[in-house]
């Protein structure tokens, strides 16, 4: 087992782990405890009372986080002509059809999010064994299978952020940057909190947001009071 570094073991020391905190308390100690020499994520992790091993209990979408996430998001387009031009214009920083195909195909995946319109999809199924797992597959439900292009890559680079439950009921995402002010912070977990909420599939049984915790990249978990959160 490693050996936790003198900073480390201070930033565990500062957390109680059997202490609940409320959500702002939560937020700044996760900045505070954000000490790398780089601007550190601050993250959210949310464990569900659901099994996504069954389709009725799936938890999955998009949500706009209103302060945005401190990301520079390089997004992927397949489109042709005019709707590769919109695309172009958007910001996105890879468009192409059979070429931006080949490129994938070729190990390259030089973007975040991967946005793409109906009539290539036929071209881009061919993808799902590299981009499925990697979860950039475009997907209808999501808005990312659209002819609206250019409002789809707006969208991506603004601040709008994915989420997918995983096997072990687990949904998590960052918020923002530890450089962002408190207050930015807590409205963009909020948001996607209640993102999540608002997602409770039908199948889920009995207490569905079970325990949540923020962090930064580098730093400790803070437990969140669950309690505090409306809408749960």
């Amino acid at each position: 087992m490693a050996k936790l570094s003198k900073k480390n073991k201070a930033m565990a020391q500062a957390v109680d782990v059997l202490k609940l905190y409320g959500v702002d308390e939560a937020i700044a100690m996760a900045r505070t405890n954000a000490t790398s020499k780089f601007d550190e994520t601050i993250e959210v992790a949310l464990n569900l009372g659901v099994d996504p091993r069954h389709a009725d209990q799936m938890v999955r979408g998009v949500v706009t986080l209103p302060k945005g996430t401190g990301k520079d998001v390089r997004v992927g387009v397949f489109a042709r002509g005019a709707k590769a031009d919109e695309a172009r214009a958007a910001g996105a920083e890879v468009v192409g059809a059979e070429d931006l195909l080949e490129q994938v195909q070729g190990g390259t995946i030089d973007f975040d999010r991967c946005i793409a319109t109906p009539d290539m999809m036929g071209l881009v199924g061919r993808l799902g064994k590299v981009l499925g797992p990697k979860g950039l597959m475009p997907n209808p439900k999501l808005g990312t299978v659209t002819m609206n292009v250019g409002e789809a890559v707006k969208a991506a680079k603004g601040g709008q952020v994915e989420f997918r439950v995983e096997k072990a009921g687990i949904i998590h995402s960052g918020i923002g940057k530890a450089s962002f002010p408190a207050e930015d912070l807590r409205a963009n977990f909020d948001a996607f909190v209640d993102a999540i909420v608002k997602a409770k599939p039908t199948g889920a049984k009995g207490k569905y947001l079970q325990k949540v915790a923020v962090s930064s990249t580098m730093g400790p978990g803070v437990k969140v009071d669950v309690a505090e959160i409306a809408g749960v």
